[in-house]
């Protein structure tokens, strides 16, 4: 027993473990997904776009600056270094010795004397002198490691013959120098140079340009959070589209996702809210389908099934069962071919055009509708052009408006055909003197399995007759219109364009099959 009660609890603990296995990888598995499915959100994605194009941006944009602010450096130090030349050169040649009062003549040494005293460098500028080939006198006297008398730099420039203008990279950074012989009766006596260090203004650049990579990610980063909230907010009415769309089934169509603000967004919602509209519609209308169908097959079933269990020997009720029976079958076959017909009418290949001379047409309409009943029949009007339609199919959809009219009129009442074309139409019509139709009733007569309250059933009928003239008038992209006063009689009229759409035109490329 104590081995029993061991077991259990050891299989006890095996399940307990289990569960808590299968819930932690669950709920690691729930985390696992939130996080990818946060990654692959529309909002993030859009927002990990945004910052890949601020950092592209932004890292250009810096590059550029950098550059445009070493141009500027350049360009005012290159003014510096001309500035000073041209001074030298003017005192060359207009400068007087303070002393003497007299042209300097061929006294090199005191012309670089009076021009160093008289000129203070700007931050990084250095002038340099140099006589017979020897360094002779500086200002400012400290010069950096390159520029010292015995630097291979001013060596290279005691050997020039000309005037040089260039830059110099060295271990303190570039220098920008401009080198000037001085030439007295004809003859190389000294070199005049001005130096310019750029380290400095390099370094303030590069403070310049890290206080704007700081700036610029603090602004990032602000500018990221309040991108994320707006993201929301733009996308809000999609979570609202998914969430409404979670909440329709089958049972609840009746959802519509809320309007809100314009746009794109509102545009979209408009779309959806309508698509939803027509597929309700078209749920309401396969179920209300479903149900009149069965009701419909659910008499004539019964009818047959009634008969043969009531089935006798007398050969008389034997064949008076056996007539019964075919003739309810006879209409399940009318029934079951109707709602194949309107199943076919929303095919491509329902109609079959042809071109149709309307006046031949109508006169084969009515000698066609004259054989139904004995009425008083009457052609109204015939027209003369021709129409791109099915034959068989407006044949059919007008045979059913004649019977129809059968249906509500008694012998000696008046039916009339007749048709008419105008620029873009042709209209062929059925009219009679029956007791007309109900304002309330006449949009409700063209839906399937539709019947008019207290009007004479015949047997064969189902409700189908005027939803397939609809039909295929629409599949003509025609319709059917009704004009009808009680007491005043009933005219039907389906209105066909005589220019159709592309889409039910004959193929011109298979008209030899």
């Amino acid at each position: 027993m104590n081995d029993q009660g061991t077991d259990v609890t050891k299989l006890g603990n095996n399940l307990t473990s289990a569960n808590f296995e299968q819930n932690h990888e669950a709920s690691k598995t729930k985390r696992c997904w939130g996080w990818r499915h946060l990654f692959w959100e529309a909002r993030t994605r859009i927002l990990v776009w945004y910052v890949l194009l601020m950092v592209c941006f932004t890292a250009t944009s810096v590059g550029l600056i950098r550059q445009v602010l070493f141009k500027e450096v350049y360009k005012r130090i290159d003014g510096y270094l001309i500035q000073e030349m041209q001074e030298f050169q003017q005192l060359l040649q207009q400068g007087k010795n303070p002393f003497t009062g007299q042209p300097f003549d061929d006294d090199i040494t005191t012309l670089f004397d009076v021009f160093l005293s008289r000129n203070i460098p700007n931050d990084g500028e250095f002038l340099l002198t140099i006589v017979d080939g020897q360094f002779y006198k500086s200002s400012p006297k400290a010069l950096p490691a390159p520029l010292q008398p015995d630097s291979e730099l001013l060596k290279g420039w005691s050997n020039l013959t000309k005037s040089t203008k260039g830059q110099e990279e060295t271990s303190v950074g570039s220098i920008l120098y401009y080198v000037k012989p001085v030439e007295i009766g004809g003859e190389l006596r000294g070199l005049f140079i001005v130096a310019n260090s750029i380290a400095g203004e390099e370094e303030e650049i590069n403070e310049v340009i890290v206080v704007i990579i700081e700036v610029t990610l603090i602004v990032m980063v602000a500018a990221f959070v309040v991108a994320w909230i707006a993201a929301g907010r733009v996308l809000a009415p999609l979570r609202s589209i998914t969430e409404t769309a979670r909440s329709i089934s089958e049972t609840d169509l009746t959802q519509r996702i809320p309007l809100q603000g314009y746009g794109e967004m509102a545009e979209l919602t408009i779309t959806l809210n309508q698509m939803l509209d027509r597929v309700q519609r078209a749920f309401t209308s396969q179920r209300d389908f479903i149900n009149d169908a069965s009701h419909e097959l659910r008499t004539p079933i019964t009818i047959i099934r009634g008969h043969l269990e009531l089935w006798d020997d007398d050969p008389k009720a034997q064949q008076e069962t056996l007539e019964l029976v075919l003739d309810e079958l006879d209409r399940m076959n009318r029934f079951v071919n109707d709602l194949l017909l309107l199943a076919k009418a929303e095919w491509r290949d329902f109609l079959h055009v042809e071109t149709i001379d309307i006046d031949s047409f109508t006169e084969e309409l009515f000698a066609k509708a004259k054989a139904l009943a004995e009425r008083d029949w009457q052609l109204d009007a015939i027209a003369s052009g021709r129409i791109v339609a099915d034959r068989q199919r407006l044949t059919q959809a007008i045979m059913n408006l004649a019977e129809n009219a059968t249906q509500h009129t008694k012998a000696g009442e008046q039916i009339a055909l007749g048709s008419a074309i105008n620029r873009h139409n042709a209209y062929f019509w059925v009219r009679d003197t029956g007791k007309g139709i109900e304002l309330a009733n006449q949009k409700r007569i063209f839906e399937r399995f539709a019947r008019l309250p207290n009007s004479r059933r015949c047997s064969e009928g189902a409700g189908l007759g005027l939803s397939i003239v609809q039909a295929i008038a629409q599949a003509h992209q025609g319709q059917v219109k009704l004009k009808s006063r009680l007491g005043a009689g009933t005219q039907f009229t389906i209105v066909i364009p005589l220019e159709p759409k592309q889409d039910i035109l004959p193929d011109e490329s298979n008209s030899d099959c």
